[in-house]
């Protein structure tokens, strides 16, 4: 079985905790906690597990009432944010 490539990774100096149906995150490099709500929490753990962005996406909209295009609009934002702090980074291929 072929590995899929990733479209993200996590830093490694980040700790996720869930806390329920939402999650904590713990950046170790600036000792920083920052909340995620259900769907960030989701999409975290799923993107962990899957690497890539559209099957994660197809994921949660079966699990979560909300349109596709305003569930890529919060995702990106997220993501970006994210990608800011330094908490992912996507993965360089090629």
């Amino acid at each position: 079985m072929t590995e899929v490539a990733r479209e993200y990774e996590f830093s490694p100096e980040v700790l996720f905790q869930p806390m329920g149906d939402e999650a904590v995150l713990l950046n170790l490099s600036d000792n920083h906690y920052y909340g995620l709500n259900e769907v960030g929490a989701r999409l975290w753990e799923l993107l962990s597990e899957q690497g890539q962005l559209e099957p994660v996406l197809a994921q949660l909209l079966t699990e979560f009432e909300v349109d596709e295009d305003t569930l890529r609009q919060d995702i990106a934002t997220l993501i970006d944010e994210l990608v800011n702090r330094q908490m992912l980074t996507r993965a360089e291929h090629g």
